[in-house]
């Protein structure tokens, strides 16, 4: 009789159509799209888009067996198919943790695998602490936790590294407004005329890509290239660094003791220069417990072969390595 076969699927998964799409009104500004795919009655997963302001794309129901888990996406307020697209008013880290908590009683969620990369992570981790009750484990990608000194470094230190699609980015706006480059987006991203905010979310939505991958030329079908979802994401994303992500300053990592309990996997690229390993190292060295993966000829994209790999087999690990399970009907 042959052994069976335990090594772990590492490639993605074709798309899964959702069989269940909606909006849930949110408040008198908002409503989100949200959708649901995979195996009714399997170990519920939520997917968290990065940005913030990227929204969730098919592609993103890939790394999960739609066999074994119920897929949930959804774009978080203002972003890809919510509406009202790039809406500011009442779009703070808080409103998007209420969101997520009514998303999930929609659904009949008791808990669920909770996944995220790059702002996905930030989101992951601050919903974590504030519902840790709700969260069966944690899948953690690009880890970014939105201090003034990460948002600093993807305004002005990323130039030492991408020089060229800095000095785009930055020639974009006047040499007086160079100092203050978030504000200077800012400013142009809130303006009411497309002829202004456009060019604006084209020049800031295009260095982001750019810097993303380790190889220049990889595909990146988590971010949007429509023009108006390019506003939504940029826009969103000028908004929170203005604010810090709305959280205290090393707010995340001093209360890790609220999830040190949850099983959770952290997936980082080696040469990631959106957002640099060190906070994925601090993340550890305070959750030490949490499983570290650093994928050694990666960036920062997703789409990357080693990261994607390495999400698909961490979710392949929690398929037998929970013992609870969660359902909706």
């Amino acid at each position: 009789m042959n052994a069976p076969d335990t090594r772990l699927r590492t490639d993605l998964y074709p798309e899964a159509e959702p069989d269940l799409t909606g909006y849930l009104r949110l408040d008198a500004t908002h409503e989100m799209y949200w959708e649901a795919s995979g195996t009714i009655g399997g170990t519920p997963v939520l997917f968290l888009h990065g940005g913030p302001g990227a929204g969730s794309s098919a592609a993103h129901r890939r790394f999960f067996d739609p066999g074994h888990y119920r897929i949930v996406l959804f774009d978080q307020r203002g972003a890809g198919r919510s509406r009202p697209l790039g809406e500011l008013t009442n779009n703070t880290t808080q409103h998007l943790i209420a969101d997520i908590e009514r998303l999930r009683l929609r659904l009949r969620i008791e808990r669920w695998i909770v996944f995220g990369g790059s702002w996905g992570s930030t989101l992951a981790l601050a919903y974590a602490q504030a519902h840790p009750a709700r969260c069966l484990a944690l899948v953690l990608r690009g880890i970014f936790l939105c201090t003034q000194k990460e948002i600093d470094w993807f305004l002005y230190g990323i130039r030492h590294f991408f020089p060229e699609a800095w000095s785009r980015f930055a020639g974009f706006v006047p040499q007086p407004e160079r100092g203050d480059l978030l504000r200077a987006y800012a400013q142009r991203l809130n303006d009411p005329d497309p002829a202004i905010y456009l060019p604006a979310a084209r020049s800031w939505t295009g260095y982001e890509v750019a810097c993303s991958t380790l190889l220049p030329g990889l595909s990146t079908p988590g971010h949007a290239a429509e023009d108006m979802l390019t506003f939504g994401l940029a826009r969103i994303e000028a908004h929170y660094f203005i604010h810090r992500g709305f959280l205290e300053q090393g707010e995340l990592l001093a209360h890790i003791d609220r999830v040190r309990h949850i099983p959770c996997t952290i997936v980082h690229g080696r040469y990631d220069i959106v957002c640099p390993i060190e906070t994925a190292d601090a993340l550890h060295r305070a959750w030490p417990e949490a499983e570290y993966i650093v994928v050694p000829d990666a960036g920062h994209s997703a789409w990357e072969p080693g990261i994607s790999r390495e999400l698909v087999a961490a979710m392949e690990k929690l398929k037998n390595g929970l013992e609870e399970r969660s359902a909706r009907p």
